[in-house]
Order: structure tokens, then C-alpha cells, then sequence
């Protein structure tokens, strides 16, 4: 089976400056998403797509294929879809590729290595018998006993259950368990990422792990380099 992994890395950041090239335990941020995607024992072949000269060379000097990204597909308000749609065409075109599935590899999940990637592509594997396309990595949040959620712009808050009929802590079994995506790994069928224009099919399935930190803030840097420090003595 031919799977594709993509990595999508531009060079603008207003938050963190550089981010995808920015140095963390002693490697760029877009290396542990390249050395997921080569050391994986089911990604066939490992792409970068990006508009920044500095991100391209740093992506090649870890050996990693780069495709150039044109600059409608590297603002502040392009999605991600179209960029992996942008590679997928490109890589049709030029060579009439096209791979059985697609691996989306966000850099701000360097967590995720190759170990814990083809936790979730053999996920993929398994559940595709079943008649899923798509398979996620989410964390466990619990249930809808005991989330709330704050009304954006305002000190309110409101359960994700009706407070009407407020369940129980012992019936928390019978309501519905929530999970969050982490970010770190997704995995489709191609034809239907093309078909629904998502990385997140019809009928997905999700792959449960116990820690995942997306950068966001400058302060994720600090957080994330103690982990994998710690992870590598």
C-alpha cells in the first residue's frame, strides 16, 4: 500500500516567529515531523510543502522531498486541505502518483514519532476492514457529565448536557464519552479525502493516546523540550 505522508510547514508565524524552523532540543521543530514520516514502517514516502526558502532548506538537509507551495496556499487564513489537495495534484500531475492513503504530519506535534504514528496507521489498517476511511489520534476528556464550556467574549459559562435533567455521577456510564484531537497524526483513504475535501473521512475511527502538546505558545517550546529530553536519557 502506498502511503503518503504529508507535512505542511509554511514560513509565516505571528505568534512564534519562525516556528517551524525554530530550534527545539537541539532540532528544528519541522524534524520530528520528517523523522516520523522516513522512520515509519508504513510511510512510503515522506513530503514537505511549503512557500519559505529557509523552511525548504532546512526540510533538505534532513533529507526530506519538498514541494513547492504557491503563495495563495501560505496565508494566515489557509486551511489545511487545500494545501494537502494542492500536493496531491501536483504530484499526479508530474507523475501520475497517487498514493492508497495520506498521512497529514502537523510540525507542532512533536511528540508524535514513528513509533507512535504507526500506532495509529495500524489503527487505520484494522479499522479499514471494518469499512472506516479515515483514522485520528484523540485524547480522552472525558464525558458530558462534567464539561462546561465558556461562551466566547463573556464570563458565562454552559454544560454540554441539558441542566434541566443534570445526570448523575454514577450514570456517567450511560452518557456519551468526548475526546479531543490532538493534532499529532491523521491517516485517510485518498479517494475520500478527495471525494469530502477533509483529512477526516465519512466514516472515521479514532486512535486514544495519553499525551499530546500542540505548540501554540512560546511557552510549549519549554514544556515540550523537557519531555523529550526526559524521553531521550
Amino acid at each position: 500500500m502506498e502511503i503518503l505522508a504529508i507535512i505542511p510547514a509554511r514560513g509565516g508565524s505571528k505568534g512564534i516567529p519562525n516556528k517551524n524552523v525554530k530550534m527545539l532540543a537541539g532540532k528544528p521543530l519541522i524534524y520530528y515531523s520528517i523523522e516520523a514520516g522516513q522512520n515509519s514502517k508504513y510511510v512510503t514516502r515522506t513530503v514537505l510543502s511549503t512557500e519559505a526558502e529557509n523552511v525548504k532548506k532546512v526540510a533538505q538537509e534532513y533529507g526530506c522531498e519538498v514541494i513547492d507551495r504557491p503563495m495563495e496556499l501560505a496565508q494566515d487564513t489557509t486551511m489545511t486541505i487545500p494545501v494537502m489537495i494542492h500536493v496531491l495534484d501536483y504530484l499526479k500531475e508530474k507523475e501520475g502518483y497517487e498514493p492508497d492513503a495520506v498521512v497529514l504530519l502537523q510540525p507542532t506535534c512533536p511528540l508524535r514519532d514513528s513509533k507512535r504514528l504507526d500506532k495509529v496507521i495500524e489503527c487505520y489498517f484494522k479499522n479499514l476492514k471494518k469499512g472506516h476511511d479515515s483514522v485520528f489520534a484523540v485524547l480522552d476528556i472525558g464525558t458530558t457529565h462534567s464539561l462546561w464550556r465558556q461562551i466566547p467574549n463573556t464570563e458565562k459559562f454552559e454544560p454540554l448536557y441539558d441542566s434541566r435533567t443534570r445526570p448523575r455521577r454514577q450514570d456517567e456510564h450511560r452518557h456519551y464519552p468526548m475526546y479531543r484531537e490532538t493534532g499529532s497524526a491523521y491517516i485517510c483513504e485518498t479517494k475520500v479525502m478527495r471525494e469530502v475535501n477533509d483529512f477526516i473521512g465519512k466514516n472515521p475511527m479514532v486512535y486514544v493516546v495519553n499525551q499530546s502538546i500542540d505548540i501554540d505558545e512560546p511557552t510549549d517550546f519549554d514544556e515540550i523540550e523537557k519531555i523529550l529530553e526526559a524521553r531521550n536519557n
